[in-house]
C-alpha cells in the first residue's frame, strides 16, 4: 500500500472519530474541502505542510497520519 492510500484511510478514520465533515477540517485547517476529498480518495500526495495542517486541525501527530495500521 502506498504512503498517500495510508494517509488516505487515516485521515478519513480520524476525521469521523472526531466526528468532523470534510467541510469542517477544510475551515480549521485552512484547505479546500475538495483538496481534503482528493487527499481522502488517494487521488493526490499532500505535502509536508499538508500534512502538518491537517494534523494540527485534528490535533494529532503528523505521524498518526501515515502510519500504517496493525
Amino acid at each position: 500500500m502506498e504512503l498517500n492510500e495510508v494517509m488516505a484511510i487515516n485521515l478519513r478514520r480520524i476525521r469521523h472519530v472526531k466526528q468532523l465533515t470534510q467541510e469542517e477540517l477544510a475551515v480549521q485547517s485552512g484547505l479546500s474541502a475538495r483538496y481534503i476529498g482528493s487527499i481522502e480518495r488517494a487521488d493526490v500526495s499532500a505535502t509536508v505542510t499538508v500534512l502538518g495542517q491537517i494534523a494540527a486541525a485534528l490535533g494529532v501527530e503528523p505521524a498518526e497520519l501515515v502510519t500504517k495500521s496493525r
